[in-house]
């Protein structure tokens, strides 16, 4: 039975598209919406992908700018330039 991994950012400005694409690129993600903050949970795996942040910014965007929005996280971290990635090992 896969485990729930989740994210919580900070509801700004800077995390809103952020938070736009991780919902886009993750299917059946749940989001809770609170005041000044965002979490999003999903099973199995959460991935925030490099391209998708670039496209609702229009400018370059570094996966480890995620770290400034961050509130907590549940799950292992996988980071690469092209992505940022949540997952519980197996």
């Amino acid at each position: 039975m896969p485990r729930i991994v989740s994210i919580t950012l900070q509801n700004t400005d800077a995390a809103r598209p952020i938070i736009e694409a991780i919902t886009e690129d993750n299917p059946g993600a749940v989001v809770h919406s609170f005041p000044g903050i965002v979490k999003i949970d999903r099973e199995g795996s959460l991935t925030v992908h490099r391209a998708s942040v670039e496209s609702r910014i229009g400018r370059d965007w570094d996966p480890q700018e995620l770290h400034l929005s961050i509130v907590s996280m549940a799950g292992n971290v996988d980071e690469d330039d092209d992505y940022f990635g949540l997952a519980w090992a197996h």
